[in-house]
C-alpha cells in the first residue's frame, strides 16, 4: 500500500477544521417554567460560542427527591462520551413550557474536545437538572447522539445497556462487512466486524473520496487499506 493511500489522524483533523459545526439546535433558549437552571450552567451566549454536541449515549436516568423544605426534585442522568476531554455537560429541554403529553424531553449536551481523538474507550459523564415538585410532568425522556432513555416512574430509575467498544484496538484488524463471516484462518481477535460498529460509523476505503468534512465528535471514522485492514480510526 502506498503512503498516498493512507490518511493520518492529523490529516483528518485538518479536513475537519475547514468547516465549523454549528451548536446543537434546540427549540428554546431557556428552561420551561418550573425547571430550575443548574448553578454555574453555561448561559445562552456561552452555549452559542461553545462547540457543543450531544453526548454519545445515555446509560441511566433517575429522579432524586429532597426531604427538606422547600422540596425539589433533581433529574440526574448518566451517559458516555466518545472520548476523554468532554466537559460542562447539561440537560437542555427540547420544548418550551409545560409538555402537552406530560413527558419532559431533554437532550444531554456537552462541550466536545477541540481535537479529534483515538478510540481508547468511552468516558462516563453525568448531569443534573433541578425541577420544582409542582411542575406537571409524569415522565422524563433523555436523548443522546445514539439513544434515548425514558423514565416512566419519577419515583424510580431507568437504565440502558452501555454500547460495546469494538474499536479500542482495531488498527491492523481485518474489517468484515455487515452480515459476512470472517475468512477462515483469521483469528477472531484480528477481525473487526462492521456489525459491531456504531450505526453512524464512516468507513473510508483506499479508493474513496470524502464528501463531508464537517466535524462530528460522535462519529467514528475508520480508514482501511486495499486489503480491508484498518490503518487508522478516530472520533472526529
Amino acid at each position: 500500500m502506498s503512503r498516498n493511500s493512507r490518511m493520518s489522524r492529523a490529516a483528518l483533523l485538518a479536513l475537519g477544521s475547514l468547516l465549523t459545526a454549528a451548536p446543537v439546535a434546540l427549540a428554546q433558549s431557556a428552561p420551561p417554567a418550573g425547571v430550575t437552571p443548574m448553578a454555574g450552567a453555561p448561559n445562552e451566549t456561552d452555549s452559542e460560542s461553545a462547540d457543543r454536541f450531544p453526548v454519545f449515549a445515555i446509560t441511566g436516568v433517575e429522579v432524586l427527591h429532597s426531604r427538606l423544605q422547600p422540596q425539589i426534585q433533581v433529574i440526574t442522568v448518566r451517559g458516555l462520551t466518545s472520548a476523554d476531554g468532554w466537559s460542562d455537560g447539561e440537560l437542555v429541554p427540547l420544548t418550551r413550557g409545560t409538555p402537552p403529553d406530560g413527558v419532559l424531553d431533554l437532550v444531554f449536551v456537552a462541550d466536545a474536545p477541540s481535537e479529534s481523538a483515538a478510540p481508547t474507550g468511552y468516558t462516563p459523564m453525568h448531569a443534573i437538572l433541578p425541577l420544582s415538585t409542582d411542575f406537571p410532568v409524569k415522565a422524563v425522556r433523555v436523548r443522546s447522539a445514539t439513544n434515548s432513555v425514558l423514565l416512566k416512574d419519577l419515583q424510580g430509575a431507568a437504565e440502558a445497556k452501555a454500547p460495546i467498544e469494538p474499536c479500542k484496538q482495531c488498527v491492523g484488524r481485518l474489517l468484515v462487512a455487515k452480515g459476512a463471516a470472517a475468512p477462515s484462518g483469521v483469528a477472531e481477535n484480528q477481525v473487526l466486524h462492521a456489525d459491531d460498529l456504531p450505526p453512524n460509523t464512516r468507513i473510508i476505503r483506499a479508493t474513496d473520496g470524502i464528501a463531508d468534512v464537517r466535524r462530528d465528535p460522535d462519529r467514528l471514522t475508520i480508514l482501511v487499506d486495499e486489503d480491508d485492514r484498518v490503518v487508522d480510526a478516530v472520533w472526529e
